[in-house]
């Protein structure tokens, strides 16, 4: 059993950063203490020099393209990309193809992850307008969450019969997540745009179309069903101010009946970039207003927002090329997630400790995951060596996405993530994803 002894970290957890040393055997941390001596002579020492030690991020949203899209990512690319950034652990969506909307299309995926991931893994279950049957078969300390699309988006999977929805909220347990676009409001959006400027549109109507009224009247549609019939809800990629004001915080997260995401582009970007970036950030939902992003600021750090995500979403770059109508939305995030929120933390935007209790606390919480997402003796070793002061830019050459490139190509964060730990064996280190892979699947204590 390999035996780990960090020691000198700066060790953020529970809402506190504390000097100390963090010991682990096999995948699981053993003690955490102000000094620990090594055990014996095969303990290897890490002296982390002062630099943080962060839990793993749990991303809960992320497209890895696999089954049936893998010109455009892998389980393997994606999950290596994800180390590379300090993600650990994941939460993989259910429009790939086929869709993940059967008992045994999620038993498949789960097989290509258990041979081929290099971080923790899970899949959500689809929801549609004619699988209850399927939905009601869930082993729920297995399955994350049931996915459902309100609005249309990649992989086509909408549920839009309103009694199948009642149904369904009226009847699983399981936290529902929901992505909430009204699909009327969206179509009647599209077609004026189509008519004044044909099919080439410019990409910064993308916001106009996929527009504020959208986002809330589906949101607010599901926040209201939820109270009525009882269920679960977790509204993912909040991208309005509007929206802001559905939830609350005046209850702890493993009480909320009601929770909700942001995700980085909606924190970084507003639509004033779409004039440089265009297509690479064209998203669903789409970049919205600077003051829609102060907004979601606003609720995260008040805690109306429980989860920050990343909602990776790749497409190549022949596909981005494509005009408006046939521009794929969405783009790669995971790499770069977590230091662009460290850079949020040398801007004084958000401390530390937030953005570790928004990235990984929460997620484990809300989701039920079993001994993940703290430094915490007796929990597992998903652990992140960060160096807040070791600048770094992205460019082409060092993206690890299968799509090859980054809405951020061309920032320098300030921190870098430099070693990444999964269940105690060394994932990354220093731009290297290491051909070691020790990534568990996750379980849920419901």
């Amino acid at each position: 059993m390999k035996k780990i002894l960090f020691k000198n970290a700066k060790i953020v957890t529970d809402g506190v950063t504390k000097e100390g040393d963090v010991y682990i055997e096999g995948d699981t941390i053993v003690e955490i203490s102000e000094s620990i001596s090594a055990k014996n002579a095969d303990t290897v020492v890490i002296d982390l020099e002062g630099n943080h030690l962060l839990p793993g991020v749990i991303d809960d949203q992320v497209h890895f393209r696999e089954p049936g899209l893998t010109h455009k990512a892998t389980i393997a690319t994606e999950s290596a990309a994800a180390v590379a950034g300090g993600i650990t652990t994941y939460m993989e969506m259910p429009n790939t193809n086929p869709q993940t909307t059967t008992i045994e299309e999620w038993e498949s995926k789960m097989a290509i992850a258990a041979r081929d991931s290099h971080a923790n893994y899970s899949f959500m279950f689809g929801g549609s307008n004619n699988n209850l049957d399927e939905i009601l078969k869930i082993d729920t300390s297995r399955v994350p969450a049931l996915k459902i699309f309100l609005g249309s988006s990649t992989g086509n999977m909408l549920v839009d019969d309103k009694e199948v929805l009642r149904e369904i909220f009226s009847n699983v347990k399981l936290r529902i997540a929901l992505h909430c676009e009204d699909e009327e409001t969206i179509k009647e959006n599209f077609k004026k745009a189509l008519a004044e400027y044909g099919e080439d549109i410019p990409m910064d109507q993308h916001p106009v179309i996929r527009s504020e009224e959208a986002c809330y009247l589906s949101s607010s549609g599901a926040v209201e069903l939820a109270k009525e019939t009882g269920a679960r809800i977790h509204v993912f990629h909040l991208s309005t101010g509007k929206e802001t004001a559905l939830f609350d915080n005046k209850e702890a997260i493993v009480d909320k009946q009601i929770t909700s995401e942001v995700c980085i582009h909606h924190l970084w970007f507003s639509d004033e970039d779409y004039a440089v970036k265009g297509k690479f950030i064209k998203w669903n939902p789409a970049v919205k207003k600077a003051s829609d992003r102060e907004q979601l600021w606003e609720a995260l750090l008040d805690d109306r927002i429980d989860v920050i995500a990343t909602d990776h979403a790749p497409h190549t770059l022949e596909e981005k090329a494509n005009p408006y109508t046939s521009c794929p939305s969405g783009g790669p995030l995971v790499q770069h997630a977590l230091p662009a929120m460290l850079q949020f933390v040398h801007d004084e935007k958000i401390t530390i400790e937030k953005v570790v209790e928004k990235m990984c606390h929460n997620p484990a919480l809300l989701f039920d995951i079993e001994k993940r997402g703290f430094i915490r003796e007796g929990y597992k070793a998903d652990l992140i060596v960060v160096d807040t002061n070791n600048p770094w830019t992205v460019t082409k050459d060092n993206v690890l996405a299968k799509c090859g490139w980054s809405p951020f190509e061309g920032v320098t964060f300030k921190s870098r993530i430099m070693q990444t730990f999964v269940n105690g064996e060394l994932a990354y280190k220093n731009f290297k994803v290491t051909e070691t892979k020790n990534a568990q699947e996750l379980s849920f204590v419901r």
